[in-house]
């Protein structure tokens, strides 16, 4: 019988390949967002097998189903929830014994468990022979082996989830966790079985596993049934005696019988070289990561990103400009034409084309950087500058896993926020909310682009590398000030797994960058263009006054604030009222600077020279860099720190820190003679 509705769920450790797995079965068949109620990222997508649409749901990577992360809740609620029809496991095969411990869990929980053994050619590389039939057996589930980079074994892994889900037959939990266990383990099923009536969305046995464990969502759900409080009874005597009998805690006692099973299952299965042989990824790692090389390496890769984004885009860039230059022309004679009204003309002229044209002009440096990050990302580096960092950020209360939500604040603050959640302790989590807007995210690149194809033509890449590291060093001063003071305290201990490299594949590179670019085509869209009407529509009142002229609402709000700017070198209220408007989102800025110059996109880097010089224009860049974060980076922060009071004092606090360092930018510019 053909299924009408068919759905797949993909689980697995982070970096097993799991996502390259949904990249390439949906391709750009896939939507991206957040599970309901929850900051962890969501990614569903649907592809065509034998003219049958299939939905697939990539879930968070996990290690564990054991509830203690969002990833694992997650994760595990999905399984038992929504009861997907296949749960395929996706395993590292060079890396057996990690990956194992989750799908011991999957297999615990009842879920439809195929198991696809990934990266074999790596297993190879390492001489490692798996007998994937003796693994089928003792796991009792079904195993394929599949390369996720490309299509080796993908045909095979359909077929054998079609054959799965005809069969019917559901996943038996075979495994065994010893005598003493496993003996009271029945006990409480027996227990469960006969006083639970009712049809429970749970296997009983998973139920008495979780009831010993005293995972705290089941035992609030047994005490909901009418004789829960007999079953928890005997379920304390059970832990009782097993802790007597262990000398442990029941947590450490399962735990330690799993990986006794996934070991045992590992040394049957698989057939390894008695010295484990040096691979590529230890040769580049003891280069990568080496304690001397590992930061010069970071930055200068760093460097040459930067550059790249410039030289290979800025070709795009002008073209782009080019045609809303023409777009414009044509927009104003066929309005002329049609007799329509200067301020109509206006409207769209100044407005929609110079304001926001002004800013979709960046699109192929935003794209090739997201590209480029993705590239990183992908091939197992950015893990790898975590480690790197991990000294240098203990030396400001946190640890290297604090970095990662660092790095991904380069793309946007917002998900960089939603990232802390990973990290083990609140204190840790807040400390790394408050530096986490230093670190200079994509929306700010395009007022760079701006400014620097205006005024450092010759050196774009260096001038905009300066800044974002800029970012990075106040980050770390603000974290040490923050450590001696608030959050005095003892540095948690930094565990991390280093992905094997991997060459990215092209497709998946090009899905990740069109997933983050398209959120700056949306925010042009929508957030930018209301703001740039916002500023015409001021920039026009009172009625009868020059566009965009110091008379008009907004020359007056710009003139009434420049001078707090003036120190700064851009004490001009043009600028004044761009940075009031860039808190709604940092590429309003460019925006603005469209619509009140009222110049076209290819004039107004000219504008702009009339009105800032070089320094005063890296000084703009700065406090840009620096200043208060966008509404929904604070709206992010407020969200996880659950505090108003917090997200006013990030508001403030950036505020005052971009004020000093512009301030001293400046001026110490002027004294060295710069102009």
């Amino acid at each position: 019988m053909t299924p009408t509705n068919f759905n797949i769920a993909l689980a697995g450790n982070p970096n097993c390949g799991k996502t390259t797995l949904f990249n390439n079965l949906t391709g750009m068949k896939q939507h991206v967002g957040n599970w309901p109620g929850k900051t962890v990222e969501k990614k569903e997508g649907f592809f065509y097998y034998n003219n049958l649409k299939i939905n697939i749901i990539d879930l968070p990577g996990t290690y564990s189903l054991t509830a203690y992360s969002m990833e694992e809740i997650v994760t595990r609620d999905y399984i038992v929830n929504e009861s997907p029809d296949i749960v395929i496991n996706i395993v590292d095969a060079s890396n057996l014994e990690r990956n194992l411990y989750l799908t011991v869990q999957l297999i615990e929980l009842g879920a439809n468990v195929i198991l696809a053994l990934n990266m074999n050619r790596l297993a190879n590389k390492k001489e490692m022979i798996i007998d994937s039939k003796k693994l089928s057996e003792l796991l009792g589930i079904p195993i394929v082996k599949i390369e996720a980079i490309d299509k080796t074994g993908r045909d095979e892994l359909l077929s054998l989830v079609m054959k799965v889900y005809s069969s019917k037959k559901k996943t038996q939990n075979k495994i065994h966790y010893g005598n003493e266990l496993n003996s009271h383990i029945e006990q409480l099923q027996r227990i469960i079985d006969s006083k639970i009536k009712n049809e429970t969305k749970y296997l009983s046995k998973w139920l008495a596993i979780k009831i010993i464990e005293e995972d705290e969502e089941i035992i609030n759900y047994v005490l909901k049934e009418q004789n829960g409080k007999t079953i928890l009874h005997d379920a304390s005597k059970i832990r009782k005696h097993l802790m007597e009998v262990y000398g442990d805690n029941v947590d450490a006692i399962f735990a330690d019988a799993r990986y006794g099973f996934v070991a045992g299952a590992v040394a049957e299965c698989v057939n390894r070289p008695k010295v484990d042989k040096v691979t590529t990824t230890d040769k580049i790692d003891r280069i990568v990561t080496n304690k001397f090389l590992g930061i010069p390496i970071f930055l200068l890769l760093m460097y040459l990103m930067f550059q790249i984004t410039f030289s290979a885009a800025n070709p795009l860039v002008g073209l782009i400009q080019y045609l809303f230059g023409l777009l414009s022309q044509q927009v104003t004679i066929i309005l002329s034409l049609l007799n329509s009204p200067d301020w109509l003309i206006s409207l769209f002229v100044d407005s929609i084309i110079g304001g926001v044209g002004s800013v979709i002009v960046f699109l192929p440096n935003i794209f090739l950087l997201f590209l480029m990050i993705s590239f990183l990302e992908d091939s197992g580096y950015l893990a790898r500058a975590a480690f790197i960092m991990d000294k240098l950020m203990h030396q400001i209360g946190l640890h290297g896993k604090s970095f990662i939500p660092l790095i991904l604040g380069f793309g946007c603050n917002v998900p960089a926020v939603m990232a802390t959640r990973t990290l083990d302790n609140k204190r840790d989590r807040l400390l790394t909310i408050l530096i986490t807007p230093f670190m200079s995210c994509s929306a700010r690149l395009p007022v760079y682009i701006l400014f620097v194809s205006a005024f450092f033509p010759s050196n774009q890449g260096l001038i905009v590398f300066s800044l974002y590291l800029l970012g990075v060093v106040l980050a770390i001063t603000a974290g040490l000030v923050f450590k001696t003071t608030v959050f005095r305290g003892t540095t948690s201990a930094f565990v991390m797994e280093l992905p094997p490299y991997r060459l990215p594949t092209i497709k998946g590179s090009l899905i990740h960058m069109w997933e983050r670019g398209k959120l700056f085509i949306i925010k042009a869209g929508t957030i930018i263009f209301l703001a740039v009407l916002v500023i015409w529509l001021l920039s026009n009142l009172p009625l009868g006054v020059l566009y965009a002229s110091e008379s008009s609402i907004i020359g007056i709000i710009g003139k009434f604030i420049a001078p707090i700017f003036a120190p700064l070198g851009f004490g001009v209220w043009q600028a004044a009222v761009a940075l009031i408007f860039g808190v709604v989102a940092k590429e309003v800025i460019v925006g603005t600077f469209g619509a009140l110059f009222n110049v076209g996109t290819q004039g107004l880097g000219v504008a702009l020279t009339a009105v800032f010089t070089p320094l005063s224009a890296y000084s703009f860049m700065v406090f840009t860099l620096l200043y208060t974060p966008c509404i929904p980076t604070l709206a992010s922060i407020k969200r996880e720190t659950a505090s108003v009071a917090w997200m006013f004092f990030v508001a403030a606090y950036l505020a005052v820190v971009a004020w000093i360092i512009s301030f001293i930018v400046y001026q110490g510019g002027l004294l060295l003679g710069f102009t």
